[in-house]
Formats: C-alpha cells, sequence, structure tokens
C-alpha cells in the first residue's frame, strides 16, 4: 500500500528484549449502547465489565530460528568457544491475543500468532494460566482454534453478523498491546471489503487504535458481539495510524466446523489467477464496463486449464453468478464442492463464450501465496 507497511500485530521478544514485527451513556436491556447529550460518544463501561473476561493473551515459544536466517551474522563469539563460531539458536517469544468462544475452553485467535508454535500459554483475565493445543489452523484467513482443558465453565463473547455492520458504527477491540493485558480501543468503521494481498481478504477497516500484540482479538460491536478477528495495521513506524483491519467474522463462522471437525478447511480450486480489471483496461479489451476477472495466468493441466480457459479471458459469469468484482471469485471458487461441474463465461476476443470445468480440491502448496489464487 502506497501509504505505509502492512504489518501483522503479533508481538515477538528475542531474548527478553521487546520489538515489533511484521504484524455518562448506559447500554440498553438488549446490550446496545445509548447517548447521553454530554457525552462525544457511547459508553463502552458496561460492555468492557462484561466482554473483558473473555479475552486472553496468547504468548507463544517459537521453534528456535538458526543463525543464518536471523539477517545479520555475528562477527565472533565473546562468550566462550573459538572466534566466529555461531552462538546456540536464539529463544523466541510471541504474544498475541485471543478469545473465548465456548465455556469449555475453545479459543479464537489468528494463525500468524501461533505459526510455528513449540509451545502455547494461555492467559485468562483472571491470570491463570493453561497450556493449549492447536485444533484448527487456516492460513488463508489467518484464524486458529486452541483449546485449553478446563474444570469450570469460562466466560465467553458471543459471534455476530459483520454483513450488517455500517461504515461509521462504533466498535471496540480489546487486546494484549506489547503484553499489556485486556487493554481496550474504540473508533469506528471506516470500511468495508478491503484488500490487502491475500486471496480472501474482504477486511473491516477501522480507526480503533491496534498496536503489536493485538493480533487474534476479538472487533465487537455495540451489542457486545465480535464482528471480526483484529489482524494486521497500516504502519511506517510499527505503531497506529488509526488504519487497522480486521477478518469479518462472518468469513470465520463459513469455515469453524471444518476447522472444528477436520483441523483445516477444504477449499475448491479452479487453477487460475486474476487480474482486477480498471476503466482503461476494460476498454481495451472491448467490455462495456471494469466488471469480471482478467485471467492473468492458468496452470498447466490444471481445473481451467482442462476446460480450455485462456491467459486474457475475462471471466464474467461463474456458476451463474455474475462477477462483478475481480476479488470475489476466489471467494466464489474456494466455496464450490469439489468435483462440481460448473459453467463458466468468458469473453475473449471480443466474445462470449460458455466452458465447463470441473473444480478440484486447493493444493496444500498454494494456501499460503498472497495472489488472487482460485
Amino acid at each position: 500500500m502506497k501509504n505505509g507497511s502492512v504489518l501483522f500485530l503479533c508481538f515477538m521478544v528475542l531474548s527478553g528484549l521487546g520489538c515489533s514485527v511484521a504484524p455518562n451513556n448506559s447500554v440498553t436491556d438488549n446490550g446496545s449502547a445509548r447517548f447521553s447529550g454530554r457525552s462525544r460518544g457511547p459508553d463502552f463501561v458496561t460492555l468492557v465489565k462484561q466482554l473483558q473476561p473473555a479475552v486472553v493473551n496468547v504468548s507463544v515459544t517459537m521453534l528456535p530460528v538458526p543463525p543464518s536466517t536471523r539477517g545479520v551474522q555475528p562477527q565472533g563469539n565473546f562468550h566462550g568457544g573459538a572466534f566466529g563460531a555461531a552462538p546456540p539458536p536464539m529463544p523466541q517469544r510471541q504474544q498475541g491475543s485471543g478469545f473465548i468462544i465456548g465455556t469449555e475452553g475453545t479459543i479464537l485467535t489468528n494463525a500468524h500468532v501461533v505459526d510455528g508454535a513449540k509451545k502455547i500459554i494461555v492467559k485468562l483475565a483472571d491470570k491463570r494460566e493453561f497450556e493449549a493445543r492447536i485444533i484448527g489452523e487456516d492460513a488463508p484467513t489467518d484464524v486458529a482454534i486452541l483449546k485449553i482443558d478446563v474444570n469450570d465453565s469460562l466466560p465467553t463473547i458471543r459471534l455476530g453478523d459483520s454483513d450488517n455492520l455500517e461504515v461509521g458504527e462504533w466498535v471496540m477491540a480489546v487486546g494484549t498491546p506489547f503484553g499489556l493485558d485486556n487493554s481496550v480501543s474504540s473508533g469506528i468503521v471506516s470500511g468495508k471489503g478491503r484488500h490487502i494481498g491475500e486471496s480472501y481478504d474482504r477486511l473491516i477497516q477501522t480507526d480503533a487504535p491496534l498496536n503489536p500484540g493485538s493480533s487474534g482479538g476479538p472487533l465487537i460491536n455495540l451489542n457486545g458481539q465480535v464482528v471480526g478477528i483484529n489482524k494486521a495495521i497500516v504502519s511506517e513506524t510499527g505503531g497506529s495510524i488509526g488504519i487497522s483491519f480486521a477478518t469479518p467474522i462472518n468469513l470465520i463462522k463459513e469455515i469453524l466446523p471444518q476447522l472444528e471437525s477436520q483441523g483445516k478447511v477444504t477449499r475448491g480450486w479452479a487453477g487460475i489467477s486474476i487480474q482486477e480489471l480498471n476503466s482503461a483496461l476494460a476498454e481495451t479489451l472491448g467490455l462495456e464496463k471494469p466488471a469480471g476477472a482478467l485471467v492473468a495466468g492458468v496452470i498447466k493441466d490444471g481445473p481451467a486449464d482442462r476446460g480450455g480457459i485462456k491467459r486474457g479471458d475475462v471471466i464474467l459469469e461463474y456458476d451463474g453468478q455474475p462477477v462483478t468484482d475481480a476479488l470475489e471469485l476466489p471467494l466464489l471458487i474456494a466455496r464450490t464442492p469439489i468435483a462440481k461441474r460448473v459453467a463458466v463465461k468468458i469473453q475473449r476476443d471480443r466474445e462470449e463464450i460458455s466452458l465447463d470445468l470441473t473444480v478440484a480440491e486447493l493444493p496444500e502448496i498454494q494456501l499460503r501465496v498472497g495472489n488472487q489464487i482460485g
């Protein structure tokens, strides 16, 4: 992005040294906030008291990083051993946030918070600590499900409906920035459907201040429901400048059953990479408006290749649905059942052509690719 770098909001500690990395109102009976004439905004006090106990700190011990991958090579070892010998792997800890969705100890967080974890410790709001295990992880949506074993019933936060969010609506973020447990910030929804580089990004943008360590924490509406999982900020310094992103909770709810039962998500795959159209490109291709998805590449022997789709084609319709926004196509393909035969309408050389392709399963190797892939 032109105005800064996208940082994922985990907080890493190397050998004990902290460094940020890339990453007078009331509440009504139904939980919605009321305004008073003397206040400039809603009072989040009651919401915080109700929901803060369900937000957790996630502390991760990472697998050791070999010296060759640390960026700066050691010039000598002054703590014993032969001069020039590499020191032992540096201990690493990474911190993020999470929130409880199951009274028995089920927790949601970001996948990048626990990626490469050797040991995960979850600290509850009441200061109790538990070792957690990953029961499901999905890199494309950057979500992970953790489980801790508890003997009592834990407080939870309800999952809301992110599709009902409106730009300008108040939201509250709770997390553990820089390890500061249960820190609260607030702001408004600045935008929806934002894309910052991943295939399934349709993110919520907010101006609620977030900082490293906020990753995995909940974005909460005034009804006390989670509408997103805080994920990243745009920043040139590593600190918040008021451009924050959260994964919509509806996208997470869609894949939760698979994550809980299988530990991963199975997605449809067509074997293409796509590009958005602008007005100039649409005019060059003979389109009336910049709608559809330009095929930028086709994987040899993939479903699209076998179905006759070629580089330079513009996909106008997929499985009976018009493709008005190119960024929606990867999600449409991902949601398609494996082995389903779908009709695809394309434009090629200013002519419309109808083709069929049989959707395959997205290969594991594609899961961490950042381009728009379907």
